[in-house]
């Protein structure tokens, strides 16, 4: 989960990592208390998930309270790179900035370790300085046991030569930053600029933070999610604990165990290419032992996506018995017939493995006119397209 700067800067504040005072704030006139209270002058910037902002005049100085109202009157609502702006953080203006560097931690999956990145050469992209300067970016390997120490810190400090005057305050921020990473169960924490303003002092002034989805269950992260722009079915999805998400496509996909259902994205989009260019609509993996109910569950949810035309759904039983998923399927058509709702969209079934023809008898002894069974995966995966392509 990718968090808003605002939102970094709390976390950055909660351990103790230096940064400027700030609030969020939805409405343009609440921009006006807040630069007052921040001593009448203020910085007012676009809260979105993408970078360029201040490229796209998402990032404007205010010099009174009502230049700060006119500032997020007129950000409030842009479009920065297809993301709308609804929120907008109105910052202290940082002192006068001498050097802006760059700091961050991530996880290198690549190398099955955790990374240390930094350069003296802040304040834009980093990918364009190792490209154009690689020498200015310092990558340090970070032992997961180990971690960052002071010594480790001052490590990092000596390998990207930040300057002697600010080496011991980089290196205590680098300390602060490592307890942010570990104790927020971070992917990645970055900084930049970390700027060394006219006292000497180093101040976080920019930070993007990446959470990792798994541990959410150690943590209270509700309020940092971004329900504005959340796929209403995704979240839905998520509330019954199914592995979805959704794609640009027409055949609504259901599978047990994520190999398969990437195999089955794969065969849907090569047979949808004799039927219209039909696409997948979705990734969904039921899991190795799934239940008729969570069968139930995901039917319900792609069934809802009216981009959906078709449905095939793809089961080997091992864990996953396939009488379960075949329990489930009528169980979903008929909980969504007596709702009132509408059931159109046929679905294609392919069942193969542990009490694969029980499954079958299930279907054939229910006799759904929206069900056609296949028993071959690329059989059903044409039929499938075939039947969107025709809906369409």
């Amino acid at each position: 989960m990718d968090l808003f700067e605002y939102q970094a800067r709390d976390l950055f504040a909660k351990h103790d990592v230096p940064v400027l005072a700030g609030e969020v704030i939805d409405t343009p006139e609440a921009a006006r208390e807040i630069t007052e209270r921040l001593g009448g002058k203020s910085v007012v910037k676009a809260q979105v998930k993408v970078g360029g902002r201040g490229k796209a005049g998402g990032v404007k100085l205010a010099a009174s309270a009502d230049e700060a109202v006119a500032r997020a009157t007129d950000i409030l609502g842009m479009d920065i790179k297809g993301h709308t702006v609804h929120k907008v953080m109105i910052a202290e203006t940082a002192p006068e900035i001498l050097e802006e560097y760059y700091v961050s931690f991530l996880l290198d999956r690549a190398n099955r370790t955790f990374l240390s990145i930094a350069s003296v050469e802040g304040g834009m992209e980093i990918e364009e300085v190792a490209a154009t300067r690689p020498e200015a970016v310092a990558q340090t390997p970070i032992n997961a046991i180990d971690g960052v120490d002071l010594a480790k810190a001052k490590e990092i400090v000596a390998a990207a030569k930040f300057p002697a005057e600010v080496a011991d305050k980089v290196a205590d921020v680098l300390v602060r930053l490592w307890d942010t990473f570990v104790k927020s169960d971070a992917l990645l924490v970055e900084v930049n600029p970390l700027a060394k303003v006219a006292s000497g002092d180093v101040i976080a002034l920019d930070g993007k933070v990446s959470l990792d989805d798994n541990a959410e269950f150690r943590h209270d992260w509700d309020e940092l999610h971004d329900k504005a722009a959340a796929n209403p079915l995704e979240a839905a999805a998520k509330e019954k604990n199914l592995n979805y998400v959704k794609l640009d496509g027409e055949v609504g996909i259901i599978g047990n165990g994520a190999g398969l259902v990437m195999s089955t994205l794969d065969v849907v989009a090569y047979a949808g290419e004799k039927h219209g260019g039909v696409k997948p609509a979705n990734f969904l993996d039921i899991g190795g032992g799934a239940s008729a109910q969570v069968m139930a569950n995901g039917l319900e949810i792609i069934l809802g996506d009216p981009d959906v035309k078709s449905v095939f759904v793809n089961v080997f039983g091992g864990i996953t018995a396939c009488d379960e998923v075949a329990n489930g399927i009528v169980q979903a058509l008929k909980l969504l017939e007596d709702r009132g709702e509408d059931v159109t969209k046929p679905l294609v079934v392919r069942l193969d493995g542990n009490n694969a023809e029980l499954g079958r008898q299930i279907l054939t002894d229910a006799n759904h006119p929206l069900v056609q069974r296949v028993d071959t995966m690329d059989g059903a995966a044409d039929k499938a397209a075939e039947l969107a392509h025709a809906a369409k």
